[in-house]
């Protein structure tokens, strides 16, 4: 039987994608600087409470901008300890960011919707079962990521529009509406 919402716990883990999850999309194009970084509607608000509950956080993103040679290890590693760096001072924590550089054409293990930034993550954290997880993402390939892996799919879309392809389990405009939605529940602590 699937796990539903009210079964989260604080031993469950979380992860969650990061363009148009955590930071706004650029579309058509890559955030490889600093200044083209713009957090989604109260993304760190977001990010303080639902890190706060989880045991662990991370984040999966693939990031082909580094296999198409739009941006170097060195410039997502940056913008990685920024984002960090600024959820601590918030008062929240990432337990680690996991990226898949390689090119979609290269069907690469890691590369969502294929798991393995989700087997590095357990391996890392070996308490992390994925049957206690919620991932939350903004495209099909992360709701086919999580329905791999057994976890609690929660899709981010603007407009609340499910995904037809795959069945979902909660769909929220935002970060920030999810985590409004766990505490209404009582879920997390406010």
């Amino acid at each position: 039987m699937r796990n539903k919402i009210e079964d989260i716990n604080k031993n469950w883990s979380l992860f969650l994608d990061r363009d148009g999850v955590i930071n706004e999309l650029l579309e058509g194009n890559y955030v490889t600087d600093w200044k083209d970084w713009t957090y989604t509607p109260n993304a760190l608000l977001a990010l303080e409470k639902l890190t706060n509950f989880f045991k662990h956080t991370v984040i999966v993103t693939n990031q082909q901008g580094i296999g198409k040679g739009l941006m170097t290890e060195e410039q997502l590693a940056t913008l990685h300890n920024n984002l960090i760096n600024d959820v601590i001072e918030k008062g929240g924590k990432i337990d680690k960011v996991y990226h898949a550089p390689q090119l979609a054409k290269h069907h690469h293990t890691w590369r969502k919707p294929r798991t393995g930034m989700a087997k590095q993550a357990q391996l890392d954290f070996p308490e992390i079962d994925f049957t206690h997880c919620v991932m939350v993402g903004d495209f099909i390939t992360d709701m086919k990521f999580a329905d791999k892996l057994g976890m609690i799919k929660v899709f981010i879309s603007k407009t609340l529009t499910k995904p037809k392809e795959i069945e979902i389990d909660y769909c929220f405009e935002n970060l920030n509406a999810f985590s409004s939605f766990l505490i209404e529940e009582k879920i997390i602590e406010n």
